[in-house]
């Protein structure tokens, strides 16, 4: 791949931004990435293959601890399996997966309406994650970017709101989730909304009571469970449990679903005006990067266009692609996407046995904002629940919108995130294309020129008030000619790229956060011995989950495979910087919402009992009145 193709790095596009603070020396392999120097080391405590998001924080902990840490990926570009790529590095990339040379990814298609010639656009002005998630404001995840400072070398900024797809329309009724808004809300009954508010009281209690009822009725389907207890209708139970929950099917489990509704509550009143941020510029594959110069700073070593060809687990040297050798002295740390050839073998018996799961995904770019659906800012997320679409879809589908003010395309686009679990891919590919066709009509409706609605309108169905104003008289016969509205126009495409992702992690993430329970049957690679080699560790491909919850977990427990325990995982002190930095980088801190200036993560991010946010009431509810 040409270098000219490359994005601008992260230093490259904000070199400046903290002006005030120490520079960060250039990092070979970094800015510019390495081609052909070998390693100037002979030795090194831990080899890590592929700089994924979990590999790339593991990098990073270990050299705060002192761990010598060579740190390699077998491409140019840093992210390996949660890379952020341009369009023609997208169709590269196409073409290696349908060649069965990126493990883990499977049926991977692009279609660019017209070819280049007609659809002109530049490649590189586009930011394309592999696996693109949202961060919770209050989670172990934005404790670490605050802990480890990697929040100065990203941008995070607030997305607008949450969608509910239901009878053709996105809704966004709880998603504001205060008790102004709630009892302000004309469509809801006086009953449902104070049923609402004393689920949301429940939510956010830490009462004995509480535990007792979950203890019992944990593993009740949540549906059931909210109706049972709280009384509640289709419409709020479905933006309850998918939309600010975002569970993935029917049959959740109340314990589990509950952690998930209260991590969008307690997440409130942290960094704006909405719980859910995103990074700029890019996603998972950006936080990568920061991590990665994170522990470049420490000390790692990196060295990009290189791959592990052979190890000998009794000299313990192991040869690179370049021919360059080194000898390991305690682990070798492998991606599942970047296998040596001469590990596959090995790999292939490590995991024989081992659940697989599958999370399809459609990622389509339009030459429209999306600014239908947002509130002034530059991201949403749309919800299609189970059954609300015609395609009878078992799992819902989630999107992450993302347009031009959030730096990943040109102004006045957008890109669509589109995903399911749904484990049959037939089914999947077809609940996607229908989410996005049904997101189409709508955009196009709620766009579409008053000229085109002029057919739409019958006499019988509009009547003039005494001023003369136009008044809908029969909103029922509305809704049908709306649905059956045929725009004029079309969205424009740049191009739509689906691909089949295969992961060893649950989508409930309880091989993650069950894997060290006593008495636990969870079975997680991270935790597996490698027959006859002990000293390699393979790690996680990355989960189906939307958000980063799971990631800081699954990065402890490799860091305690290696070191024997994770209680100084990034347990740094770091030195003081004068007044003048300090102010600079809290100014910055604040100005992108970047992350608290404290804070530990806790044990298991999404504990429904966990103390660390007792005392944070969102919308005042101990004054909640039932």
């Amino acid at each position: 791949m040409p270098v000219k193709e490359r994005r601008q790095s992260m230093a490259e596009r904000r070199s400046s931004m903290h002006a005030p603070t120490p520079p960060i020396p250039p990092l070979t392999g970094l800015e510019t990435p390495q081609e052909s120097s070998s390693l100037r080391l002979d030795q090194c405590d831990v080899l890590i293959q592929g700089t994924g998001l979990t590999e790339s924080i593991l990098a990073a902990a270990l050299a705060w601890n002192g761990t010598q840490v060579v740190h390699i990926d077998a491409k140019d570009t840093y992210g390996d399996a949660t890379t952020t790529m341009t369009i023609d590095q997208i169709k590269h990339w196409v073409q290696e997966v349908n060649a069965g040379s990126v493990p883990h990814f499977g049926q991977a298609q692009i279609y660019i309406p017209g070819g280049k010639t007609t659809n002109k656009f530049v490649s590189r002005d586009y930011g394309i994650d592999l696996c693109p998630k949202v961060l919770f404001c209050q989670s172990d995840f934005v404790s670490l970017l605050s802990k480890s400072r990697v929040y100065k070398y990203l941008e995070l900024v607030p997305l607008s709101t949450f969608h509910t797809y239901e009878n053709d329309d996105f809704s966004q009724s709880l998603n504001q989730s205060t008790k102004k808004n709630i009892f302000m809300d004309k469509s809801l009954s006086l009953a449902t909304k104070r049923h609402l508010m004393k689920f949301l009281k429940f939510v956010l209690d830490n009462s004995d009571e509480k535990r007792a009822m979950i203890k019992a009725e944990g593993h009740v389907p949540i549906n059931e469970f909210l109706a049972t207890n709280f009384h509640l209708d289709t419409p709020q139970v479905d933006e309850l449990i998918y939309t600010l929950g975002l569970c993935n099917e029917r049959n959740t489990k109340s314990s589990l679903a509950l952690k998930r509704i209260k991590r969008f509550l307690v997440s409130f009143d942290q960094y704006g005006n909405f719980p859910v941020m995103v990074s700029r510029y890019g996603g998972p594959g950006e936080v990568s990067q920061g991590f990665c110069r994170n522990a470049a700073v420490a000390g790692t070593t990196y060295k990009l266009n290189t791959t592990l060809t052979d190890w000998d687990p009794q000299s313990r040297y192991a040869r690179f692609s370049d021919g360059s050798k080194i000898k390991i002295n305690d682990k070798l740390v492998i991606s599942p996407t970047q296998v040596p050839k001469f590990l596959s073998g090995v790999y292939s018996e490590t995991i024989k046995d081992l659940p697989r799961y599958t999370v399809t995904r459609l990622v389509t770019v339009v030459r429209t904002d999306c600014k239908e659906w947002m509130s002034g800012e530059s991201s949403t997320i749309i919800v299609f629940p189970p059954g609300s679409l015609p395609s009878n879809n078992v799992c819902s589908v989630q999107v992450i919108i993302q347009n031009g003010q959030s730096g990943v395309c040109p102004q006045g686009q957008s890109i669509w995130y589109a995903q399911t679990v749904e484990q049959n891919i037939q089914q999947a590919k077809s609940d996607l294309e229908v989410a996005s066709e049904r997101m189409e009509s709508a955009l196009l409706r709620e766009s579409a020129p008053d000229s085109d609605l002029d057919d739409v309108f019958q006499e019988q169905e509009v009547v003039f008030d005494s001023r003369g104003t136009p008044v809908i008289a029969n909103s029922f016969k509305l809704g049908t000619s709306l649905h059956n509205f045929v725009p004029k126009a079309k969205v424009d495409v740049v191009c739509k790229v689906g691909y089949v992702q295969e992961t060893l992690v649950n989508p409930d993430l309880s091989t993650i956060f069950d894997a060290l329970k006593p008495n636990s049957t969870v079975r997680n690679i991270v935790l597996e011995k490698v027959p006859g080699a002990e000293d390699i560790i393979f790690t996680n491909a990355p989960t189906s989950e939307i958000s980063y919850d799971g990631i800081v977990t699954d990065a402890k427990l490799l860091y305690q495979r290696i070191t024997g325990s994770d209680e100084d995982f990034f347990d740094v002190d770091f030195e003081d910087e004068d007044d003048e930095a300090q102010a600079a980088a809290a100014a910055a801190a604040a100005a992108v919402r970047a992350g608290p200036a404290s804070g530990t993560a806790a044990d298991n991010e999404m504990a429904i009992d966990d103390s660390s946010d007792d005392d944070h009431h969102p919308f005042a509810t101990s004054e909640m009145e039932l």
